[in-house]
Order: C-alpha cells, then structure tokens, then sequence
C-alpha cells in the first residue's frame, strides 16, 4: 500500500488533525507560579540518605589520603623536577641538534 497516496487512512488522519482548532489552555494554573516559588525556597530540607552520607565521607578520606601521599613523596617528586637534574632537557630538539653535528 501506498503511504503517499492522499486516500491512505494514515494520510487522511493527519490531515484531520492539520484542519482541527486547537482550543487547550496554555496558561498555567492559578497559583501554579506561587506553589512552584514556596516549593524552591522552603527550608524543609530532606535528609540526605546513608548512600549520600557515606560518599561524603569517602570523598574526604580519599582527598585526605591524597595530600599525605603527595606529601610523603615530596622530596622524591622535587628532585624529579629540579633544575640541575641532566635527564630532564629543555629543549630535545636542539639537544639532538647538538649531538649529531
């Protein structure tokens, strides 16, 4: 069967719907904008469920551990990064540069 035939139910039905008056009220209720305002600024606050909690608290433990990680290893990231270190070079290019000419 063919869809685009203009005698198709389908093409019928929606032609139907194109020529029908639209008469819905697109307002919102009355004393919807008040409920929604009251709703958002009310102090009666849930208390949050143990999963919630728990993840706090993990996130805490978890930064807490990773100062004292960063800080144990210090001295060992700081000389990585000094500046008299030979492994480290400023510009490879030019080192390589250097080596082969």
């Amino acid at each position: 069967m063919n869809s685009t035939d203009p005698r198709h139910p389908w093409q019928r039905l929606v032609a139907a719907t194109r020529r029908a008056p639209d008469d819905r009220e697109v307002a919102a209720p009355p004393g919807f904008a008040t409920r929604m305002a009251a709703l958002a600024f009310s102090t009666d606050q849930a208390s949050p469920s143990l999963f919630a909690r728990f993840s706090l608290r993990a996130l805490g433990v978890a930064c807490l551990l990773m100062v004292a990680s960063f800080a144990s290893n210090y001295s060992a990231l700081a000389s990585v990064f000094a500046e008299d270190d030979p492994l480290l070079m400023d510009d490879p290019v030019a080192e390589f540069l250097e080596i082969v000419s």
